[in-house]
């Protein structure tokens, strides 16, 4: 799998060797911005590095690390929690480190993995966020995401696309 690019992102498809580096909190490889990996990002990659030793490499389903283009530094991760189901629907999440967040990175990273995935024949995309997580949830806004439901502790959101290309947010 090939790196995707933004206008301003790179979204590099993680090796294992890169997500145990990240679960290690070892880095030997791409300059990581001060804050990176946090809590999100190390659960992201035990997720792939389990789904690879029970699967393979999930590829294009996996996880990214979002790098900044202009100098190559990682500034958060995102990816898919596994393959489609069996209803063609995949569950994504992201996360960028504090000095980066406000300015539409996580809007760019994700619309391309929206993207990616409607290109591979998803049928629907959800994802989640904390009550309080106001930024995440303009995030799944932007991109066309529509809330579905709450709990006491999560917004649920979706994006599908029908038959026709069109969308149903």
């Amino acid at each position: 799998m090939t790196d995707l690019l933004t206008a301003r992102l790179l979204l590099h498809p993680m090796t294992v060797a890169e997500a145990e580096q990240v679960v290690a909190g070892e880095n030997r490889g791409a300059a990581w911005a001060p804050g990176y990996p946090d809590a999100g990002d190390v659960s992201g990659a035990r997720r792939f590095l389990d789904t690879c030793a029970e699967s393979g490499d999930p590829q294009p389903f996996g996880a990214y690390e979002i790098r900044r283009r202009e100098d190559g530094v990682v500034v958060g991760g995102l990816g898919f929690h596994g393959a489609p189901d069996r209803t063609g629907t995949v569950t994504i999440g992201y996360g960028l480190v504090p000095s980066v967040r406000g300015w539409g990175y996580a809007t760019e990273a994700v619309r391309a993995l929206l993207a990616l995935a409607r290109s591979r024949g998803v049928a629907g995309v959800e994802g989640d966020t904390d009550l309080g997580n106001v930024g995440s949830q303009r995030v799944m806004t932007a991109v066309g995401m529509r809330l579905v439901r709450e709990d006491g502790q999560l917004k649920y959101y979706r994006i599908g696309w029908d038959r026709s290309g069109g969308s149903d947010g």
